[in-house]
């Protein structure tokens, strides 16, 4: 029952209309006896700023970042812990007596959910196509979890070249490297390939990231950040090929667990959330 003690997590983006989250988290509150609501706020680029201060006016308890605000919400934070400032992107705002502090809750979700899959990266090469602050989360973890070769491919090759000297700095090595979206032809075929772009995603569900001839038949496992739609044009072709397709809900559900668990300072049931999310279609 909402009463004067609930407390309000939002989630702002833009867009947010196919959001799963609200649906999601509202689940698990009500499972988990939390007394709080989810909603999602469709925020301009011009206006993160706007949204951000009234948050923090409005004593909300914590907010969500998705795309295109993860980088853009950073200077108006008080705070950011360790691996959002190395990662430089924010997906997770507590909200403390008026003190804003950021976390990178997608880089720790990326991993769980290939744990959950058995998937093991370890020595491994990696395609990720797209360098924006979804693709930071990814290309960190997979670095600091041992990827063998981590290739961020991206249609401006300078972000690219600069995300993988940001991460090879931190790391210690030389496990990234950047590369023009165009040149992904000539990459030697990857064990796993991860879009962290937006094309694919909905509306534009006919949109592919990769060119028409881009040959999947070597890659062991296809993963689309994207949840919506749940089989993207990238992931059919993907199946087509023989590859194991993976979809954005199991990273989506794995980095919702670990921010619930921030903002409400509990531990949270996994089986019971994953349960309850899992079976999205019989959401309420």
């Amino acid at each position: 029952m909402i009463d004067a003690s609930t407390r309000l997590i939002a989630l702002i983006g833009h867009p947010v209309e196919h959001s799963l989250s609200p649906r999601m988290h509202n689940v698990i509150y009500r499972h988990m006896d939390i007394n709080g609501v989810y909603m999602a706020f469709d925020v301009l680029p011009e206006n993160v700023g706007q949204a951000v201060h009234g948050f923090r006016a409005l004593q909300i308890r914590g907010f969500n970042v998705t795309v295109p605000h993860k980088q853009a919400v950073m200077p108006y934070l008080d705070a950011t812990d360790r691996t959002a400032s190395v990662i430089g992107a924010v997906n997770t705002v507590v909200n403390d007596s008026g003190v804003l502090t950021g976390y990178n809750t997608d880089s720790s979700g990326f991993m769980r959910s290939l744990e959950y899959r058995g998937i093991d990266v370890r020595g491994r090469d990696v395609l990720l196509l797209g360098a924006g602050g979804a693709a930071r989360a990814v290309a960190t973890a997979l670095a600091m979890h041992g990827a063998g070769r981590v290739t961020i491919a991206n249609r401006t090759p300078d972000k690219a070249a600069a995300l993988a000297d940001d991460i090879n700095n931190y790391v210690g090595g030389s496990v990234c490297s950047g590369a023009p979206l165009s040149d992904i032809g000539s990459i030697s075929c990857p064990y796993m390939l991860v879009n962290a772009t937006s094309a694919g995603m909905w509306p534009h569900v006919e949109s592919c990231p990769l060119p028409a001839d881009y040959d999947l038949s070597g890659v062991a496992v296809a993963y689309d950040l994207i949840y919506n739609p749940e089989r993207t044009l990238l992931l059919k072709k993907a199946e087509e090929h023989g590859c194991m397709p993976v979809n954005g809900l199991d990273m989506l559900i794995w980095q919702a667990i670990e921010a619930i668990g921030i903002w409400f300072d509990i531990e949270v049931k996994y089986e019971l959330a994953l349960k309850g999310i899992k079976n999205i279609e019989n959401f309420s």
